[in-house]
């Protein structure tokens, strides 16, 4: 079983955490699941950017992202070469992946979920 190794985020999981990862889900879904509460304004739809996280470790292992994955990443806060939507990215079966979350979103106001 691949694990998520999250780099620590202020506010969402200050010292890290590693997860098991359920390769049937998004990065989005498996963080959700283990308490790393992600912003994710869209419901997951591909929509915005809030979810946007930038893979440190593993990204060759994910399945390419379409256009409009691409579009909508081109207005990310801190958009890197290895930024992925975490709803739209789903674990790879063979690779661990190390994910940051950004400290910032397009957001001007986090909503509860």
């Amino acid at each position: 079983m691949p694990q998520i190794v999250v780099l620590p985020h202020v506010e969402l999981c200050p010292d890290g955490a590693v997860i098991d990862a359920d390769t049937a889900k998004s990065i989005c879904d498996n963080l959700l699941d283990h308490g790393i509460e992600i912003e994710h304004a869209c419901e997951k739809s591909c929509a915005c950017t809030t979810c946007h996280v930038i893979i440190r470790e593993g990204f060759n292992a994910l399945e390419p992202s379409e256009e409009l994955e691409d579009d909508l990443l081109d207005k990310a806060w801190g958009l890197e070469p290895t930024s992925r939507l975490s709803c739209q990215a789903m674990v790879p079966a063979d690779e661990d992946l190390v994910v940051e979350i950004p400290r910032y979103t397009i957001n001007h106001a986090k909503e509860n979920h």
